[in-house]
């Protein structure tokens, strides 16, 4: 960031005024000077106390607050910190922030700062505060729980356990390298206790790399409804999403390219994708490339919706859709549905939402963004390439690059680039 780091910072960490209650947030070494200063008192540490807030430029009253002094490093940013509770009207939160803004040494925070403070000081690793942007932008209960897991730290702690095993494994090769001929060596069988312990180390990480990616459950299991022109696709989109998202004709080629509707549905994110109609010749050169594009988000689908013929399914766990029932013959495989009767659509949401939890982290569990995924799959490849070799010299360095691995993962050994696209993605008040 542009701005200097030693800096006292403060900003609004409440929501938008007004509001009941707006909580102004100081952050530096001239938080407790701050707060002397406009309620001519400090309070006990970590005890709410009420007091009058003054202008320290004319001595002006600004507002009746709760005050909190939370001295470092145990708090949130890991410096002093203070928290001003005040009445949340905008004329109020307006006047604190000038009088703060005119203190020597203070400044309004950037986008994130706080929360990049937090990581700074070691008060948060980069996952959790992956986590914690992901909480911030959550708006399923999906997204919501696997956010607070990863934003608590369910995961660093994972990953805290695997770097002291490293550490462990890596002094067991040190020694048997450093003593391999003298008489003192801990223990003969050292070799093969170290390769033992990749061996374990391996299968958890292992497990973590088969866990379901935060991309989608961020951005929705991809649904893809397909199938021949006038099937009845755009009439299923806009039943399943609730609204007219597409164009409904009896026109054969009305839907030219994909038409992308993120839906929440039972507490689950879902992306449709409604397609072009496929068939095999057309002469319209704008419909054919509407056509590829549908036969390329099938490929991509996690679940297909096929308004088609049995016999055509594009994938074998697609889900045959005898759509139009209410004017069409009922005897035709698949789950019969009439989008503009609702028959079938409990049935087809039900099958839908049991598909989506396969795919995405279950009551517990938390999920990986790609950044955190490479990392962790290059973790991985280290720990088989140490398991695989039958050289202790190169299992030794396989592990140093295994620790290197970690390290990037946690943020230790981050680019600063990264850290300021991830931060400035934060509100002002974080």
């Amino acid at each position: 960031m542009p701005q200097a780091q030693d800096d006292t910072i403060f900003a609004l960490s409440s929501g938008a005024p007004p509001a009941g209650i707006a909580v102004i947030r100081i952050s530096g070494d001239q938080a407790h000077t701050a707060l002397e200063a406009l309620a001519r008192r400090v309070p006990h540490p970590r005890t709410a106390s009420l007091a009058l807030l003054k202008d320290p430029r004319d001595g002006g009253l600004l507002d009746q607050a709760l005050l909190l002094w939370l001295p470092g490093p145990a708090t949130v940013t890991g410096e002093d910190m203070v928290e001003l509770h005040c009445h949340g009207g905008r004329a109020v939160v307006a006047a604190v922030e000038d009088a703060l803004g005119v203190m020597p040494g203070l400044r309004r925070a950037e986008a994130g700062e706080f929360t990049r403070r937090a990581f700074a000081h070691g008060r948060m690793d980069l996952n959790a505060v992956e986590g914690l942007s992901d909480l911030l932008a959550a708006e399923t209960q999906g997204q919501r729980r696997a956010a607070l897991l990863m934003a608590e730290g369910h995961f660093s702690r994972r990953i805290d356990g695997w770097r002291r095993t490293l550490l462990d494994l890596s002094a067991m090769a040190e020694a048997a390298l450093d003593f391999s001929d003298e008489d003192d060596v801990p223990d003969a069988a050292i070799e093969a206790r170290i390769g033992e312990g990749i061996a374990i180390l391996a299968q958890d990480v292992a497990t973590i790399l088969a866990a379901p990616s935060a991309e989608r459950l961020r951005d929705g299991v991809r649904v893809v409804l397909a199938g021949p022109p006038n099937a009845g696709k755009s009439t299923l989109l806009n039943a399943l999403v609730g609204r007219e998202a597409a164009i409904v004709s009896d026109i054969a080629g009305t839907t030219r390219d994909r038409i992308e509707v993120p839906a929440a549905i039972g507490g689950t994110a879902f992306l449709f994708t409604d397609t072009a109609g496929l068939r095999g010749e057309t002469a319209d050169a704008i419909e054919a490339i509407g056509i590829d594009r549908a036969r390329a988000a099938l490929k991509a689908a996690d679940i297909i919706l096929w308004l088609g013929e049995a016999n055509e399914l594009p994938r074998d766990d697609a889900i045959l859709i005898a759509a139009q029932s209410d004017c069409a013959e009922t005897d035709r495989p698949g789950l019969s549905l009439s989008a503009r009767t609702g028959e079938g659509m409990t049935k087809l949401i039900a099958t839908l939402l049991e598909r989506a939890a396969a795919l995405l982290p279950g009551e517990g569990d938390y999920a990986l963004h790609t950044r955190q995924r490479q990392r962790v799959r290059q973790l991985h490849d280290h720990l088989d390439a140490a398991r695989s070799t039958p050289d202790l010299l190169v299992a030794a360095e396989e592990l140093r690059l295994a620790r290197a691995a970690i390290d990037a993962l946690t943020g230790q050994a981050g680019t600063e680039d990264m850290l300021d696209r991830l931060f400035s993605g934060f509100c002002i008040g974080k």
